[in-house]
């Protein structure tokens, strides 16, 4: 089943970090190309639901255009820094609604597919806000 391809897809990427830490193998190149990898692998089965009709194509707009502003801000940055808490919250909530949507749900849970979408549209959103919100408190 596709959730099941999904999520081996998404514990890989986990691991893969995770691995990368705990050998400290952390790299510039590591911390750009991980978050790209992270949008691939949401967009793509995301652009499969809205040709479904299983999730808003508004929704998933705010998310590829949170996702482009927050990669070209990262890489307008004179130092590579890696995902936050929020950012990684956000992957999370994307990995987890989208392992809803596609799983074969009984009828009486399928409002909760939607639901989950839009609660990790709202922190798509909410975690660009935190990378773009300035650190240093303005005199």
């Amino acid at each position: 089943m596709a959730v099941w391809d999904f999520l081996v897809i998404a514990a890989t990427d986990w691991l893969d970090g995770y691995l990368a830490r705990r050998l400290n193998q952390v790299t510039d190149l590591g911390k750009f190309l991980d978050p790209l990898v992270d949008k691939l692998m949401v967009m793509g089965p995301l652009l499969s639901l809205v040709s479904l009709g299983e999730v808003s194509v508004w929704g998933v707009f705010l998310i590829l255009s949170r996702e482009i502003a927050i990669a070209g801000w990262r890489v307008s940055q004179p130092k590579i820094s890696g995902a936050n808490l929020w950012g990684k919250l956000k992957t999370v909530s994307q990995i987890g609604a989208i392992a809803i949507l596609i799983a074969p749900l009984p009828a009486q849970l399928s409002p909760i597919g939607p639901s989950l979408f839009w609660l990790c549209v709202a922190l798509t959103l909410i975690s660009g806000a935190i990378y773009l919100k300035p650190n240093d408190p303005v005199p």
